[in-house]
């Protein structure tokens, strides 16, 4: 983003509430969480993988600047995101913290909002957007993510290759 543009003097975005500066070893907790390779999406690679299914990770889509999708199908134009229940407010398992309260709130619902505008990029450039929560067994996001695969024109995944042993 250009620097002027959408963001205010203090380089903080416009209409973003003040908010109490975390003590620094929360800050640090933060800035070392996994922002790819989390267990549910390796765990969901795996799953698809063993289904006989090819994928680029964490590629880049022609046409969408600055976002990458978890898992990208390229031929079937099938980009698939593996939402954490915090960060992109599960109706089941997210939460708002109290400290903090307000700036919580809008962080999460500008999160909404991003995800959102991806999926409907993604939809004028011509592809189909998967939502899948961290909290589904992997199993479960596959089948999700083949059903989109399918109706994408993809054909039906090898589900009967067996579990590599490695």
């Amino acid at each position: 983003m250009p620097m002027g543009v959408g963001r205010s003097i203090a380089g903080r975005d416009a209409g973003e509430p003040d908010r109490v500066r975390p003590a620094q070893r929360v800050s640090d907790r933060y800035s070392r969480l996994a922002r790819t390779g989390t267990a549910p999406e390796t765990a969901l690679r795996k799953e698809l993988h063993r289904r006989g299914r090819r994928f680029r990770v964490h590629a880049r889509i022609e046409g969408l600047p600055r976002r990458r999708a978890d898992i990208v199908f390229t031929r079937w134009r099938v980009a698939v995101f593996v939402d954490g229940c915090f960060w992109h407010s599960c109706p089941v398992h997210g939460s708002v913290p109290l400290t903090n309260r307000e700036w919580w709130e809008w962080k999460l619902a500008r999160t909404q909002a991003r995800d959102k505008d991806t999926d409907d990029q993604l939809s004028a450039l011509g592809w189909r957007a998967v939502h899948v929560w961290e909290h589904l067994s992997a199993e479960v996001a596959a089948s999700t993510v083949e059903k989109a695969l399918e109706a994408a024109g993809a054909p039906p995944s090898s589900q009967a290759h067996p579990s590599s042993p490695h």
